[in-house]
C-alpha cells in the first residue's frame, strides 16, 4: 500500500535508532514469525527500514502482528477522521508524554499528510488557541489531551461539546482509540529508550531545496 510518508524517505537514510534500556529484536536477529513480519513490513508499506517501535513490539510476536494490522486499519489510514487530524492527535499525545522518538516521527507524518508547520508548531508548544488550527480542530486537540491526561474527568458534556462544533460520534470515539494507543505507544518506546530518528530534520532539509512559486 506504499505510504507517503515512506516514499518520501526513500532515496534517504534515515538515523538508526537505538533503544539502550532493553534489546529490540534487530533486523539482523529476526527469525520465524517476526522475520516474516518484518519482510510483510518493508514489501507492504514501502520502507526498507523496519522502525525501532516494530522492533520492540517483536518481543512478543503475537503483540507486533496485532499492532501492525491495528496501525494499518485504524492510524494509518483515513477512517472517521482523516489521516492528517490523526496525526496531530498523535504529535500532541506524543509531545505530551515526552517521547522524542513518536513525537518525531509523528510531526513528520503531520507534515507529509498536509499539517502546515505553524500548526506542527502550535501542538508542539501545546499553544492550541494558534490561528494555525481552525475552532474545530482545537476542540478535538484540547479533548484529546484530556483524554491522555485525565482520562478519568471526561463526561458527557466534553461529548456534546464536541458534537457542537461539528464532530460526529464516530469520529470522537476514533480520537479516543487512536489517543490512547498513542499514550501506549509512547510508553513503550520511552522504556525501551528509543531515540528520536531525525524525520523532520530530513523533511526540513528536504523542503528547503524544494523550489517555492513564492520565493521567486
Amino acid at each position: 500500500m506504499g505510504l507517503p510518508e515512506y516514499e518520501r524517505l526513500a532515496g534517504v537514510t534515515a538515523r538508526s535508532t537505538t533503544a539502550p534500556n532493553l534489546t529490540p529484536i534487530e533486523e539482523s536477529a529476526a527469525t520465524g514469525e517476526v522475520a516474516e513480519l518484518y519482510e510483510f513490513f518493508r514489501s507492504h508499506f514501502g520502507r526498507q527500514q523496519v522502525p525501532g517501535i516494530l522492533k520492540c513490539l517483536a518481543t512478543h510476536p503475537p503483540l507486533l502482528r496485532h499492532m501492525m494490522a491495528l496501525s494499518e486499519s485504524l492510524l494509518f489510514a483515513d477512517g472517521c477522521l482523516t489521516r492528517r487530524h490523526k496525526e496531530m492527535i498523535a504529535t500532541l499525545v506524543s509531545t505530551q508524554n515526552e517521547c522524542p522518538y513518536c513525537a518525531d516521527s509523528h510531526g513528520y507524518f503531520l507534515r507529509v499528510h498536509g499539517g502546515t508547520a505553524e500548526a506542527l508548531m502550535a501542538i508542539q508548544l501545546d499553544r492550541l488557541d494558534s490561528p494555525s488550527l481552525s475552532g474545530k480542530e482545537r476542540a478535538l486537540l484540547e479533548f484529546a489531551r484530556k483524554v491522555n491526561r485525565s482520562s478519568s474527568e471526561i463526561g458527557r458534556a466534553d461529548i456534546e461539546a464536541l458534537r457542537h462544533e461539528g464532530w460526529s460520534e464516530e469520529q470522537i470515539a476514533e480520537a479516543i482509540h487512536v489517543a490512547a494507543l498513542f499514550a501506549m505507544f509512547n510508553r513503550v518506546a520511552n522504556a525501551f529508550g528509543l531515540e528520536s530518528q531525525g524525520l523532520l530534520k530530513l523533511y526540513e532539509a528536504s523542503d528547503s531545496k524544494t523550489p517555492n512559486p513564492a520565493r521567486t
